[in-house]
């Protein structure tokens, strides 16, 4: 009698999954080496009122999307993803909403290995000889000395008699810079209506608009933020944040990490972000500028009061 009611809830449990449409991920290859691609293809077994959202990984990377497909009733979405770390890394599971109701595909395994060395093919070199001893500083020191006086004197001589002269020709400027704040917003302005993206000019709208970013942290911190690389960058604030010099948030910190390495793969790696991707970093951007703020200097008057 237990038999026979298990298998009832089995087969009723069965015909209502059946009814629900299906989600489904798949890799086209579980193992790769560091750098080389693999395909994952997002399916769903219904084509009215379905929701993809953005694409969530763990140590590894989205190289390119494909346009939502439909193909005989069902919806298809293929992604393009590499992995620069060797390790085993999960395609965690990816919530879909078809009919305002969310569904969730099979988490994914894939194993990125190193490239192996054939040590029995490295090309050997022969034993170098002696070489003979470098030049060192005391052999020209008397010439820098030299160069150095020389190049002194003819600077005093362009400072006095021509930079110094027309300084005090010139007037007053008539015009006053910005503050990062208002600079950084006006300018976010003047990107949306180049309309760059729009007009399939992706990389050049997230490099001006990740330059409007990092120009906006270097003149509001006062470090050179235009010249370091996006790990940098993300290094330098999590320092200041540990040390309570600026004023901002977790969740900002990780908007800006995004927003960097979402320039960096478009801008090297021909990532094509789709339109709500873009408007959402967009977005992003100016809450970086809003909520990235150094913090106050309190003057030891104002704590005894």
């Amino acid at each position: 009698m237990k038999k026979q009611i298990l298998y009832i809830l089995l087969f009723i449990s069965t015909i209502g999954f059946a009814q629900n449409p299906m989600v489904k991920a798949e890799i086209d290859t579980t193992n790769i080496r560091i750098g080389e691609q693999f395909q994952l293809k997002i399916t769903v077994d219904e084509t009215q009122n379905v929701i993809v959202p953005k694409l969530h990984l763990k140590g590894l990377e989205v190289i390119d999307s494909t346009q939502v497909d439909t193909i005989k009733n069902s919806l298809i979405r293929k992604y393009i993803l590499t992995g620069f770390d060797s390790g085993a890394f999960y395609i965690p599971q990816q919530q879909i909403f078809v009919k305002n109701q969310a569904f969730l595909t099979d988490s994914l395994l894939v194993n990125v290995a190193t490239i192996a060395i054939d040590t029995t093919k490295v090309k050997k070199f022969p034993i170098k000889s002696i070489k003979s001893e470098p030049y060192t500083f005391d052999d020209f020191k008397i010439y820098v000395y030299i160069l150095l006086a020389a190049l002194a004197i003819i600077g005093f001589w362009i400072y006095w008699f021509v930079i110094r002269k027309r300084k005090e020709e010139e007037e007053e400027p008539t015009y006053r810079a910005l503050p990062p704040y208002e600079e950084a917003i006006y300018r976010l302005n003047e990107l949306d209506e180049k309309l760059l993206w729009q007009n399939n000019k992706v990389k050049e709208y997230y490099s001006e608009l990740t330059e409007i970013v990092r120009g906006y942290i270097e003149r509001e911190l006062k470090v050179p933020a235009l010249e370091k690389t996006t790990d940098e960058v993300l290094d330098m604030l999590k320092d200041f944040k540990d040390a309570e010099t600026i004023q901002t948030s977790e969740d900002t910190i990780k908007k800006l990490k995004a927003l960097l390495q979402e320039a960096d793969l478009v801008k090297f790696a021909k990532s094509k972000p789709l339109a709500i991707e873009i408007e959402e970093d967009r977005k992003d951007a100016q809450d970086i500028v809003s909520n990235l703020k150094p913090k106050p200097i309190i003057e030891e008057n104002d704590e005894l009061e």
